[in-house]
């Protein structure tokens, strides 16, 4: 406990924050675990770890103590030089996803900029300049950049920022007829989905069109680049969530739980491209910073057979409770991101506010209820969660 006041955090927050953030009417001092507080001392269980960022929830014992030897030896070195974090790093994520070559960014957004900028140049090598459309998915979301911006499949992103990057086109989700019509026009490079659309909904994918998806890249050499900045580092249920569809993606990109709280991005690049970028074809500064490296290593280091089978079981778990519950109509997700379609008349918005009232903290995705909670909840604080939420629900 401290003498500051959440009121005085919010104070600063209006009077010097760019105010481009609708927050929840709180503010958060500490957590640990699944848990966190507020200024006041107020307890709250956590069903968002950041946004799918914190998957082994707050202050993780392991998770600290690598991050703190790290910032207290080696913080930042650029990429000028040789760093053992990222390295060990790279090794473990070419090794979990079977693909060859990691580039570290610093966010999601980063991470597909760059998976872009292969697939392009990809392209270019191989066929020339007049072949770099890169298709996404109507629904889809891929980042605030400009240019991941004019990837994101939906039109209410696409306000304001004219004029958006050039190159873009969007396919309908699950309609395989017409991915086949515009990758026959010739002048796609690549193809970018998420196999659960995440800020669309928490939508699934169907797994034929996947299985489809992946045989019309093959037949147009167009890349497929999945990205698993919010499914991926065991969110689903397994390590990447392509893995649950028996694809072999060109390139899959990575952020959030990544780093378990720490700012990091990442592409990793497969067989066919792991050599397109050469020496100053990309580049970051903060790429592979080796604090937010040793903290991905740690996260990873947990997350075997045995931990992806308990976020299995917890989803499931938790979808059955979800789908039994007052006023809702649906239930999709895969393992611990899970998406809540309420009846008519029914808010997921207010259902938020009222649940944070009772001491639980939950997401919206859309006009959806979402579900993210660190990956390390346990069953008692699942049952606690449904509990408050039914209450919601009947009040």
């Amino acid at each position: 406990m401290t003498n500051t006041t959440s009121n005085e955090i919010k104070q600063l927050d209006s009077d010097y924050i760019a105010q481009t953030y609708g927050r929840f009417n709180l503010a958060l001092s500490h957590g640990k675990g699944c848990q966190v507080w507020d200024f006041e001392g107020n307890e709250y269980l956590d069903f968002t770890s950041g946004i799918g960022v914190n998957s082994l929830g707050w202050a993780d014992e392991d998770w600290l103590n690598a991050v703190v030897h790290q910032a207290s030896s080696l913080a930042h070195t650029s990429n000028l030089f040789f760093t053992e974090p990222s390295s060990r790093l790279a090794k473990k994520l070419a090794e979990a996803s079977g693909l060859k070559r990691v580039f570290f960014a610093n966010s999601g957004a980063e991470a597909n900029e760059g998976a872009i900028k292969t697939a392009r140049k990809y392209s270019h090598d191989k066929y020339g300049k007049d072949r770099a459309t890169v298709l996404t998915l109507v629904n889809s979301f891929h980042g605030r950049t400009i240019s991941t911006l004019s990837a994101t499949g939906q039109e209410v992103f696409h306000q304001h920022f004219f004029p958006f990057t050039k190159g873009f086109d969007h396919t309908p989700a699950n309609e395989l007829r017409a991915l086949e019509t515009r990758l026959g026009q010739k002048d796609v490079c690549a193809i970018i989905l998420e196999v659960v659309q995440g800020e669309g909904g928490v939508c699934s994918l169907d797994h034929e069109y996947l299985q489809g998806v992946q045989a019309l890249c093959h037949q147009y050499d167009a890349l497929l680049i999945i990205d698993e900045v919010q499914t991926g580092v065991g969110r689903t249920g397994t390590m990447f969530a392509y893995q649950q569809f028996g694809l072999t993606p060109d390139i899959i990109t990575l952020a959030k739980g990544l780093g378990g709280g720490l700012p990091i991005g990442a592409f990793v690049l497969g067989e066919k491209v792991q050599d397109t970028l050469g020496k100053s074809d990309h580049g970051s500064t903060f790429g592979a910073n080796p604090v937010s490296c040793a903290g991905a290593n740690a996260v990873l280091t947990k997350i075997d057979d045995t931990f992806l089978a308990e976020v299995k079981r917890k989803g499931e778990k938790l979808q059955k409770a979800l789908a039994a519950l007052p006023k809702v109509k649906s239930v999709s997700g895969l393992g611990l991101m899970i998406g809540v379609e309420f009846e008519e008349g029914t808010k997921a918005a207010d259902v938020v506010v009222k649940c944070i009232e009772k001491g639980v903290l939950f997401l919206t995705a859309k006009t959806k209820l979402r579900l993210l909670p660190p990956l390390i909840i346990n069953d008692e604080q699942i049952e606690k969660g449904i509990a408050v939420l039914k209450e919601v629900l009947e009040a």
